[in-house]
């Protein structure tokens, strides 16, 4: 827990040599801050805080150094409120009730308190409804920061009482713009770090002002001269996929693989399965949807493709990676380029509809199980060959229906 040692705003250590770069760069006020003009662009929600020195309670969802911890911190120095930062990944609630009884002190004073709670998404229920109250009567104003949708990790009472705000992820000529400037700063001239590393450096970033400007720290460590473009690879190594198996990119990121095979664009379902694969996603998963997408998607158009798609499990099963990449992209491909018919997933739904509406109708004679003398006498189970052909296998109520009738030939 980081709790300033008196009761004024943040102050900020800019400058110092022992901070990363990312740090000594960081944007102490709004109009230092790239990107994000949706928030602190004239009259936006950030600005007009600022401006009228007015406080609420904000959930920031943005993606890894897009700035919603500067956001934060600003917020608290222009406002005057004294800024306490926690992160879920370390806190305990026994950090809460500590912040909350110095809230309760600054609020007998006359000052805001800001809790900012980084990556809230880890906090667990009974650690975010520890300080509801306090957000409810105002003790504390809750800035939270994400990575993940909110709407799947932080309670509901607690995002009623804030504003989700999305940040977007840095754009390219924008990490070019941070980049720069942190050159100049730096004292490294055009001839130290050329224009095309620059370049590179905003590429290999991935929209993550952090990352381009830890490269670009690394990178001037590596050598006294010029900091060329092998050496920013060096430094850089292989940027991580953005990708968590448990987050909302997993699920983005199915979404769009599926989508591209239903859209029949091989290329992208092809692009999309790589980019899961190199996250580290479970093959078998992505196996599986493919096996359900043989029914859901492809069907009666190709009725082959389900038994591809499961022999690709069994191949993902026995095989493993690396080898069953070969599998996996195979089935895909097939997948997206053959003919598509959604009437097995249509009848299914009218099907089940029909069993919702109708529950309770009784199963016709002919069709019903007759182990019994009596019930044979009676008419249970007498369909032969001859009366089959002239028998509706469905109750009278639902004799006309067809759930096929949506099918596309």
């Amino acid at each position: 827990m980081s709790v300033p040692a008196n009761h004024s705003s943040t102050r900020y250590s800019i400058g110092v040599s022992s901070e990363p770069l990312a740090e000594r760069q960081r944007p102490t006020s709004l109009e230092e801050i790239v990107g994000q003009k949706h928030l602190v662009g004239a009259g936006k929600i950030i600005s007009e805080m600022v401006k009228r020195g007015t406080l609420a309670s904000l959930i920031l969802w943005g993606p890894p150094g897009s700035g919603k911890t500067t956001l934060a911190r600003i917020i608290a120095h222009e406002t005057g409120a004294e800024f306490i930062e926690l992160s879920a990944v370390s806190a305990a609630k026994a950090d809460v009730v500590k912040v909350v009884e110095l809230a309760k002190q600054n609020k007998r004073l006359g000052q805001d308190t800001i809790l900012f709670v980084d990556e809230i998404h880890r906090f667990n229920k009974a650690q975010q409804d520890a300080f509801l109250p306090y957000v409810e009567n105002g003790t504390i104003t809750l800035i939270g920061a994400t990575t993940e949708n909110p709407s799947f990790e932080v309670i509901n009472p607690l995002l009623s009482r804030s504003r989700v705000v999305v940040l977007e992820p840095l754009s390219r000529s924008e990490i070019v713009q941070i980049v720069s400037r942190a050159a100049k700063s730096e004292g490294y001239n055009a001839k130290r770090l050329p224009k095309a590393s620059v370049e590179l450096l905003a590429e290999l970033s991935g929209g993550d002002a952090r990352v381009a400007l830890g490269n670009l720290e690394l990178a001037a460590s590596l050598t006294s001269g010029v900091i060329t473009a092998e050496i920013i690879k060096e430094a850089a190594q292989k940027r991580l996929p953005g990708y968590d198996k448990k987050g909302e990119n997993h699920f983005n990121l199915i979404s769009a693989f599926i989508k591209s095979m239903r859209g029949s664009d091989a290329n992208a379902a092809l692009y999309y399965l790589a980019r899961m694969l190199e996250g580290g996603e479970d093959p078998k998963f992505i196996a599986r949807r493919m096996i359900i997408f043989a029914s859901e998607d492809v069907g009666l158009a190709a009725s082959a493709a389900l038994n591809l798609a499961i022999a690709t499990f069994e191949a993902v099963e026995r095989i493993g990676l690396p080898e069953c990449r070969y599998n996996l992209f195979h089935c895909a491909t097939v997948l997206a380029k053959t003919a598509k018919s959604r009437a097995i997933a249509d009848a299914m739904a009218a099907a089940q509809e029909a069993a919702r509406t109708y529950p309770d109708l009784p199963v016709p004679l002919p069709l019903r199980n007759a182990p019994t003398k009596l019930m044979k006498d009676l008419g249970y189970g007498k369909l032969d060959a001859q009366l089959a052909s002239k028998t509706s296998f469905m109750p009278p109520e639902l004799e006309k229906v067809n759930f096929f009738r949506l099918e596309k030939r």
